[in-house]
């Protein structure tokens, strides 16, 4: 089993579409281990951004990210399932809404471009974060939940089988 990292930005909140995020995840029998509500310090943002961003986009967009995440409350998540980092990224959609496809979380809820931040001098807001990769996973979770915070469970779906 993989775990993944979920952050759902402040426009996230701000629109009103995080019942209907979280249930995408549901819905997928992705299993919640962990989840809160926060205003994010900008230690624990730049944490989360680290200079590696800032060596391959440059530090202006690092400090924007930053700025956006810390602008409002986040939710963190996490989740655990099968293969979940890949699961969890097809259906969050490509980083820049207007090229996310339709069904995506960032294709169906979001639709700024890259050109539009840009000229505006903005974040790109894209309603939410998604693990690249099982290690970033790891590292990111660390970030945002101390390990006491994440719950160990069987689903109760899990419990049963059918006697043959």
């Amino acid at each position: 089993m993989e775990r993944t990292l979920i952050l759902l930005k402040p426009d996230a909140i701000e629109r009103g579409v995080v019942g209907e995020i979280i249930h995408r995840f549901e819905r997928v029998g992705a299993k919640m281990v962990g989840l809160k509500l926060l205003i994010s310090e900008k230690d624990a943002a730049a944490m989360h951004y680290t200079e590696d961003l800032a060596r391959r986009r440059g530090e202006k967009v690092r400090e924007q990210m930053i700025g956006m995440l810390t602008s409002g409350p986040i939710i963190a998540m996490a989740l655990e399932g099968v293969e979940i980092v890949e699961v969890v990224r097809k259906m969050v959609g490509t980083t820049e809404p207007k090229a996310a496809p339709p069904g995506t979380i960032r294709g169906d809820f979001a639709h700024v471009s890259f050109k539009h931040a840009d000229e505006k001098g903005i974040a790109v807001f894209n309603l939410i974060h998604a693990s690249g990769s099982v290690e970033e996973a790891k590292i990111e979770i660390g970030v945002w939940f101390k390990p006491e915070e994440l719950v160990e469970h069987e689903p109760a779906y899990t419990k049963f089988t059918i006697k043959k």
